[in-house]
């Protein structure tokens, strides 16, 4: 086997590896994969939502997640990224490898080097046993866990065929359709992830490819129990017919899966949610930067609803998603004035309500600016509405039991983060921050590191995360680890101020929040 010379080093993307001479610098996997992925193409710009769509295939992940990768490529690489060797960022867009790559003979691992590999690989298999293990408690006695899946359905992340740069759509369109599946009469729609297909009945699986004014989609709906596909398409049509496309997809679904649709499903699926199929795209680009939940991200995410209303001005998700950039803001940037920013997020909102009040997105987002205000009585209020729009909707349960935690009742918040996980497996490291913050102040400490680590390995660029990692250590005697994770977060957050922090934290309850600090003191935070 061979490995790859890039510049001075040689990557041994098996042993996630870098060596040079003597010294030798191990990678975590998904960073070797990003250089990989880089060395593939030497010199080429590889936009960030490229990288985004070939090393987190079907996952939606904040840039955080990249950022970090780049980071750390840069640290064992010794790059410099002002003065680049190696990796070179080309703003707003992506990074390009310009160091020489070339093939080289892989070395033969030494007898020692060979039983560090297998020690390692026995202790991937833990690790792999541990997460499946913790799954499996999360999820023990979650209602209807054991509920016969004869009418649920799930929805794979739709992939993007080609360079990448329209990932955003491949991932709207699958959105979409668990949206619009889930208005059908006696169908549980089961979000999209790997670990859900074994558990729902059929499973909806496709791609998308835009080629300048034409878009490709291919779709099929499989029987898991027996593997037999029920259904399948491909439609290749002017970019403007999308809208079409996308009502054609979910007829036929829909006329095979066991549930009915009803009048108001019909009159959304004909005129979704703009008629401007140019809104629609801004949309999902917006959409796509608000997830990062970095500043600049937020920026263009704001610049890109914009976009859209001026393109259709009863667009309701987009003034939804536009209050949520307004909402957030004062948590991503010092010196903002935060009220008013969460009175022009109100006013957002209250508009996109007021616009479609049947579209359960418009109701999270009426929640998520109340949450972001206090206003938790408020947000409940509005996540239970959309609940009632849409009872699959797994980020409702799950900001639900966030909401609970953040008024000083987190045994209610279990219960609710248990049903977000059944509903949506794979919901990303904000569901295990969720739980393991309500089980850090349940006093489970033991729980709360399990579902806090899960979430940093996730997500390890989250301060939020760190922070209660630092607290549940220090809670359990584990001072050094805590102190590490200290030193974590002055790194991704340098001047960081737990005062300041909890300014604009919506924590309400104030047991809870001397409970924080009093375990965040010896720890030096």
């Amino acid at each position: 086997m061979n490995s790859l010379r890039i510049g001075g080093w040689l990557a041994d993307p098996e042993a996630n590896e870098l060596r040079r001479g003597g010294e030798v610098q191990r990678l975590e996997p998904k960073a070797m994969a990003v250089l990989m992925l880089l060395a593939d193409r030497p010199g080429r710009l590889l936009t960030r939502e490229d990288l985004f769509a070939r090393a987190w295939p079907g996952l939606v992940v904040g840039d955080e997640a990249l950022t970090q990768c780049i980071i750390k490529l840069r640290r064992a690489l010794g790059d410099d990224a002002r003065a680049a060797s190696y990796i070179e960022t080309v703003s707003k867009r992506g990074y390009r490898l310009i160091a020489a790559v070339g093939d080289a003979p892989l070395p033969a691992a030494t007898d020692s080097v060979r039983r560090g590999r297998m020690a390692l690989a026995a202790l991937a298999v833990l690790a792999v046993v541990a997460a499946l293990l913790a799954f499996a408690w999360q999820t023990r006695d979650v209602p209807g866990a054991s509920e016969s899946a004869a009418t649920s359905v799930t929805v794979l992340p739709f992939e993007a065929i080609g360079e990448g740069e329209h990932a955003y759509l491949a991932r709207g369109m699958s959105e979409d359709l668990v949206t619009e599946l889930s208005r059908l009469a006696g169908v549980q729609v089961i979000a999209a992830t790997h670990r859900a297909e074994a558990r729902a009945r059929y499973v909806v699986s496709g791609s998308v490819q835009r080629l300048a004014q034409t878009v490709r989609v291919n779709v099929r709906l499989i029987d898991s129990q027996t593997g037999q596909q029920l259904w399948s398409e491909r439609f290749e049509r002017p970019f403007a017919d999308l809208f079409a496309v996308q009502n054609e997809m979910l007829a036929s679904i829909a006329a095979v899966l066991p549930g009915k649709l009803g009048d108001a499903a019909r009159q959304r699926m004909a005129q979704r949610y703009t008629r401007s199929l140019e809104a629609y795209d801004w949309f999902l680009r917006a959409q796509a930067r608000f997830l990062a939940r970095q500043a600049d991200d937020n920026d263009a995410a704001r610049a890109f609803y914009r976009k859209a209303l001026d393109l259709d001005p009863k667009f309701a998700r987009a003034y939804a998603g536009l209050a949520m950039t307004y909402a957030i803001e004062p948590r991503l940037r010092a010196n903002v004035d935060a009220t008013a920013a969460l009175q022009r997020a109100h006013e957002l909102a209250e508009t996109a309500r007021l616009v479609d009040a049947s579209i359960p997105e418009v109701h999270w987002a009426l929640g998520f600016v109340h949450a972001q205000s206090r206003r938790h009585a408020e947000a409940l209020r509005a996540l239970e509405k959309a609940i009632e729009l849409n009872p699959s909707f797994a980020d409702a349960y799950a900001f639900m039991g966030g909401i609970y935690t953040y008024m000083g009742e987190p045994a209610k918040s279990i219960p609710l983060l248990r049903t977000a996980l059944r509903l949506n497996a794979d919901g990303g490291y904000l569901y295990y921050l969720l739980l393991g913050r309500a089980y850090f102040f349940e006093r489970d400490f033991e729980q709360a590191l399990i579902n806090l680590r899960e979430a940093a390995r996730r997500n390890a660029a989250d301060v939020e995360t760190r922070l209660y990692l630092a607290a549940a250590m220090a809670a359990v005697g584990e001072r050094s680890s805590a102190e590490w994770e200290r030193e974590q977060i002055r790194a991704l957050a340098p001047g960081f101020s737990l005062e300041a922090w909890l300014e604009n934290y919506p924590l309400t309850s104030a047991p809870h929040r001397e409970a924080l600090e009093r375990m965040l003191a010896p720890v030096g935070l």
